[in-house]
């Protein structure tokens, strides 16, 4: 029974390195830079205002339907969930052009949808939160009661539909933003994201030796569980 307990402290330390790597995977993971004042990106419930300058007979103000798309006049369906007005708009002037002379559009966002992301982790609020128009990573987390102690503000997370099996992993480093008010790092969320604030390493650390090592062992930190703890350095 001694030699299955002196195994424990062993035990500990491996989880200790897993742990350790695992966080610093995750900060020298690098993303695409996004600035937070990039353009929207047309949603499933948005009503759109389409003009045609020297065609009023054919403006329109359409709702986006959940398969994504929207019927216009003169020209067959078209997809316009993910896409910028912008990128709608070169797609409307292509499919006119077959029946009207260079035409003019211009595609506008009326009325949002009714969208929510997702906030959750070492947030004082976690839940839903509406948007309405543009949202950054901070402002949310903002509207979920801001970051707790325990928050890592070097690991913000941000999980992103991309239309496949496998969402999109954004890591933040939001711990800079705050500091000095700037907005390097920050980024306008999509509707449907979900952000997650992980604990910090000690955090985690103190979580794991009590409930697998204190709860699950009878046995006194004295007999060596509070040193081999401390003995990684820079866990404190």
């Amino acid at each position: 029974m001694l030699k299955k307990w002196r195994s424990y402290p062993l035990y500990l330390l491996i989880v200790i390195n897993l742990i350790s790597c695992l966080n610093a995977n995750q900060l020298n993971r690098k993303e695409p830079a996004q600035e937070a004042n990039r353009e929207y990106t047309i949603q499933l419930g948005d009503i759109l205002d389409i003009k045609l300058f020297y065609n009023p007979e054919l403006n329109e103000l359409v709702k986006v339907r959940p398969d994504g798309k929207i019927s216009l006049q003169l020209i067959q369906e078209v997809k316009a969930a993910g896409l910028t007005p912008s990128e709608l708009n070169k797609i409307l002037v292509e499919k006119y052009s077959g029946t009207i002379r260079q035409p003019e559009i211009t595609v506008m966002v009326k009325d949002f949808a009714n969208q929510k992301v997702y906030v959750g982790g070492e947030v004082l609020i976690p839940g839903v939160i509406h948007i309405s128009g543009k949202l950054t990573c901070l402002q949310a987390i903002f509207q979920a009661g801001g970051f707790k102690h325990t928050a890592k503000l070097k690991s913000v997370v941000v999980l992103r539909n991309q239309g496949s099996d496998k969402p999109q992993f954004i890591t933040l480093d939001l711990k800079g933003d705050l500091k000095t008010a700037d907005s390097k790092s920050d980024i306008l969320l999509e509707p449907y994201d979900i952000v997650f604030v992980p604990k910090t390493l000690i955090t985690e650390m103190n979580e794991f030796v009590d409930q697998y090592i204190e709860k699950l062992i009878p046995i006194s930190k004295s007999v060596g569980f509070s040193y081999f703890y401390n003995l990684r350095p820079g866990l404190q």
